[in-house]
């Protein structure tokens, strides 16, 4: 049975573990502040979740999922994913996370910034660009009329055709947006970024109560070709 590993198990992680063991994945969650912290989340998703420490998460998942706050990337352990699939969910919050840069001048993205402190691992631009409570609402079966898709990045086609696998398991089509170089274009701020999957929109945010509509491999393409950059 495959497993994914989670490195950050705030709300899309919690999130993905759920559709996890939905999907019949063997799920090993992480956090900073200890495994002892997260009984009562594997204890809610049952005998297939057990909580462990971020490097024992990176070694055992078949996918590992990195969701911590982009100031602490450099908190991920590197060893461990050496050759392994990394989806990376993080956005760029200077009010949270300080100023970076190169993310200011435009001069990389995210996904590249991690790819950097993993430069044995394959890493994808995944997750990213929808609210949690739509990734749980709108998670549909395989060939479900009204499935909605998501964008990934990457620069390993390999890497990329796994992803897909993975977002298929947990209930989602997939667009390929490119490298990560090009993963900007569903990044906080950009067209692709929440609004497609929200039914009242509130600028480039949504409502709290939001119950989230699907947004089709077209839509989606659509959205990733109106972004725009400075």
């Amino acid at each position: 049975m495959s497993t994914l590993g989670l490195i950050g198990s705030g709300h899309i992680g919690s999130t993905l573990a759920r559709l996890g063991v939905a999907a019949g994945l063997d799920v090993v969650l992480s956090n900073s502040r200890g495994p002892e912290t997260l009984a009562e989340l594997v204890a809610e998703l049952g005998p297939r979740a057990r909580a462990a420490t971020p490097a024992e998460a990176a070694a055992a998942g078949d996918w590992v999922v990195v969701t911590v706050p982009l100031k602490n990337y450099r908190q991920v352990p590197v060893a461990p994913l050496a050759g392994k699939v990394v989806l990376d969910t993080n956005n760029y919050y200077p009010e949270r996370d300080g100023q970076i840069a190169e993310l200011d001048t435009e001069k990389t993205t995210t996904s590249e910034l991690l790819q950097r402190h993993l430069p044995d691992a394959k890493v994808v631009k995944a997750f990213n660009n929808i609210y949690f409570k739509h990734l749980t609402a709108l998670a549909r079966p395989t060939g479900a009329a009204d499935r909605t898709a998501l964008p990934i990045a990457g620069d390993d086609p390999g890497a990329k055709a796994s992803a897909t696998r993975l977002l298929d398991l947990l209930g989602f089509d997939t667009v390929d947006g490119g490298t990560l170089a090009d993963s900007w274009r569903f990044q906080r701020d950009t067209p692709a970024y929440v609004v497609p999957y929200a039914q009242n929109p509130k600028g480039l945010g949504i409502t709290a109560d939001d119950p989230g509509r699907s947004a089709d491999a077209a839509t989606l393409r659509t959205a990733l070709a109106a972004a725009t950059r400075g």
